[in-house]
Formats: structure tokens, C-alpha cells, sequence
């Protein structure tokens, strides 16, 4: 436990002093200095295996990473600032396919510079018709002697435009997926924007050449191996969720507490107590959920139904807590700048991506039933 201890410790200490240097830069610059800072700090190292790299622990084996840690370090950075903890995370969630995949060249050539913060990686497997159903990806691979030529379009991918390289979720065949790892300079980048700006965007891929020695696990696999490391992952979705609503609690605390109405401060008011007592106790519960599915998996163990209910739960419960802070703060909730208003607008993205909330339910109800059958 002194292990996360000290990452929650540094990844909060690392994520104060980003948060201002970034106030201003472009979405790239601020990216692209988090993840210097982060990797410089090691806490970059805790999103790769330590068989590539990464961090040395006792929490899992060297060939994963510990969602305990990942967990504990989103939460943290998230508290701080939604685009440094997208910096850390996307580093994970954009190479964990690499190490999955049993392609040791490749591994050994990437990762260590991704735990280190010198490159940076990408996750690219939404498209326009498949989100929730990955299954249904439109993006071709087709052989060409020694090589793949890769055709199709990928979006709302973080990182884009700056990763230096993609992994990516292609058909190549008719019942079958497979992933690959495509460099940079191989695909065209649209960007956009989205609530809360970070780098994100469309991938085009036009014929792109992509060696077989980019080939991420067996031909087929790739369904498996992109569900997989999502399932790592989403927890750690979860973990930012908390960050994000412990960092509004705070702030309509101390808010209430220094802003005076009818001649008293706000905190003295009954119905505004009752706010606070309930953001308090649905966090906790959220937060415990989190502990919980992290614990299972980095046990070993299956977390179908821990992993669904901590999305579902810490997510939502994080809207409903930035919200209320939003609600407190009043006027000042609204205005553009202050912290509960980016708050608002950072947490909405959790309740939609790597599982919407009724994926979450679809899976946890699918859990339930098939224990009665």
C-alpha cells in the first residue's frame, strides 16, 4: 500500500504544479508538456507493464499494469487538471495493445519510450458506426505480400495529431478483426472540438502500409485484444470520475464556507448542508465501488460485474456531484473560467466513452441474469 501511497502523493504534487504551466497553451502544448512532466516524475511508468518498461511493483506481475495504481493516479491528476490525467491515461489505454499482443520487437522498441514520456500514444478503434459495438469497424486490412493496406476513417480519438503512433482496430475478413500498430506519419488527421479541449479527432487512413511486423497478436484477435485492454482500463475511467467530484465538493465547501448571505455564510443553511452531506456520501460509496473492481483485477480475477457497476456508479454520481456544485456556486457556477465550470464540462465526457452508462447496465443486468439461469 506504501506503493500507492507515494504515487497518489507525487501524481498530486505533479499535478499542481502542471495545472497552471498549462494555463493557455494550445491542446497540444499542454499535452505534450504533461506528458513530458509526468514521465519525468515516473508517473508515465505506471500505465506500462514493467516487462516493457514500466513500473516496478508488487501490486501485479511484471507483463500488466496495476489498476490499483492507474486508479490511484487518475484520481489524483484528475482533482488537478482533466488534461494532465488524460495525458497519463492515454499513454496506457494507447499501448497496453502492444503488450498484450505477444509482439516482443515492437514492445520493446515503443514502450519503454512511452513510460517515459518521450513518445506518445494513441488508441484508435471508435468509428462514426461503430462505438459501442466494435464488432461492426469498417476499417479494412488487406494483405499485400509482406505488408497490410489499411482504408478507413477512426473518430473521436484523443490524441490525434500528436501520438506517434495509433493502435488500431482493422477487418480483415468478413467474421474477423485484427489490430495494428500504425506510425504517425502513415495517417491524416482532421481535429475538433469537443466540451472540454483536449487533442481529439478523426484518423484517416488512405491505403496506409503497415508492415506484418506491426501486427498486434494473431490475425482475428483483434476484437479480443482491443475489449481486453479496455476492461483493464475503464476502471480507471471511473478513478478520474472521483477526482473530478472530490475536487467540486471541495470547492462548494470552501465556497460556502466564505460566501455570506442574509448576513451569514452560506454553509449555515440548513437545505445547502444537506447538498454537501449527500455529495459526500455518494462519493464515498463511488469511490469504494472504484477500490473494489480495481482490487479483483488486479487479482486476477473475473470483474465483469465490479468493472460495469464502478463506470456506472462513479460516473453518473460525478455528474450529479458537478452539477450541484455548479448549483451552489451560483452565478459564479457559470462563468466561463472558474473551476466548478470546467469541472461540469470535463466530467460529461466519462458517462459516454470507453462504455456509455447503458453499456454499463446492459452488462451488469446481463451478469445478473445469466446467474439465475
Amino acid at each position: 500500500m506504501n506503493e500507492l501511497t507515494n504515487l497518489r502523493a507525487e501524481a498530486a504534487r505533479v499535478g499542481a504544479e502542471l495545472s497552471p504551466l498549462i494555463e493557455g497553451l494550445g491542446e497540444d502544448e499542454a499535452l505534450k508538456l504533461s506528458v513530458k512532466s509526468l514521465g519525468e516524475a515516473g508517473i508515465t511508468a505506471w500505465a506500462v507493464p514493467a516487462a516493457f518498461g514500466g513500473a516496478e511493483t508488487e501490486l501485479v506481475g511484471p507483463e500488466t499494469v496495476s489498476v490499483r495504481a492507474l486508479c490511484a493516479a487518475r484520481e489524483e491528476l484528475a482533482y488537478c487538471n482533466g488534461v494532465v490525467d488524460l495525458a497519463f491515461i492515454m499513454q496506457g489505454l494507447g499501448s497496453f495493445t502492444i503488450a498484450l499482443s505477444g509482439n516482443e520487437t515492437l514492445g520493446r522498441d515503443f514502450l519503454p519510450s512511452v513510460a517515459s514520456g518521450e513518445k506518445i500514444a494513441a488508441f484508435a478503434v471508435t468509428e462514426q458506426g461503430a462505438g459501442s459495438s466494435l464488432g461492426e469497424v469498417q476499417t479494412t486490412a488487406t494483405r499485400d505480400g509482406d505488408d497490410w493496406l489499411l482504408t478507413g476513417v477512426k473518430t473521436f480519438i484523443s490524441n490525434a495529431g500528436v501520438a506517434d503512433r495509433y493502435s488500431v482496430l482493422a477487418r480483415t475478413g468478413e467474421d474477423e478483426t485484427t489490430m495494428f500498430s500504425v506510425a504517425a506519419e502513415d495517417v491524416r488527421v482532421e481535429r475538433f472540438e469537443v466540451m472540454a479541449p483536449h487533442p481529439i479527432g478523426e484518423v484517416h487512413l488512405e491505403g496506409a502500409r503497415v508492415p506484418d511486423a506491426a501486427r498486434l497478436g494473431e490475425e482475428g484477435s483483434g476484437l479480443k485484444l482491443a475489449l481486453s485492454t479496455l476492461q483493464r482500463f475503464r476502471t480507471s475511467v471511473a478513478a478520474a470520475a472521483c477526482g473530478f467530484a472530490q475536487r467540486a465538493l471541495d470547492e462548494s465547501v470552501s465556497h460556502l464556507s466564505t460566501r455570506e448571505q442574509f448576513g451569514r455564510p452560506l454553509s449555515k443553511f440548513q437545505g445547502l448542508r444537506f447538498d454537501v452531506a449527500e455529495m459526500d456520501a455518494r462519493l464515498r460509496a463511488a469511490q469504494l465501488l472504484v477500490e473494489e473492481a480495481a482490487s479483483v483485477l488486479d487479482e486476477g480475477d473475473d470483474a465483469t460485474s465490479e468493472v460495469a457497476r464502478a463506470k456506472l456508479i462513479a460516473t453518473e454520481t460525478a455528474g450529479w456531484i458537478c452539477d450541484r456544485a455548479v448549483q451552489l456556486h451560483g452565478g459564479l457556477g457559470v462563468k466561463k473560467g472558474s473551476v466548478v465550470e470546467r469541472l461540469y464540462r470535463e466530467e460529461r465526457a466519462l458517462r459516454i466513452y470507453e462504455g456509455t452508462s447503458e453499456i454499463q447496465k446492459l452488462i451488469l443486468a446481463k451478469e445478473i441474469f445469466d446467474q439465475e439461469s
